[in-house]
């Protein structure tokens, strides 16, 4: 029961140390997506006259988007 017990102990300590991080990954992933979906929709609302004054084609606001939020 001792082992039962030590290793319940080893993998809450182990948890702790992981989570953290785990989270603070988890939230800065959800930052990226927000700010990928909030791009894509601003860019998507403008008007093609827009686009064309900004020199962005319709087809390449997801690529846009992408780049803005991943920096692909």
């Amino acid at each position: 029961m001792a082992t039962t017990t030590y290793g319940n102990n080893a993998l809450i300590a182990s948890l702790r140390g992981r989570l953290p991080n785990r989270f603070a990954t988890l939230r800065a992933d959800w930052a990226k997506w927000r700010l990928y979906r909030k791009t894509l929709a601003e860019l998507s609302a403008l008007s093609t006259r827009d686009l064309d004054d900004l020199g962005i084609a319709r087809a390449s606001i997801r690529s846009i988007a992408l780049e803005a939020a991943y920096g692909k």
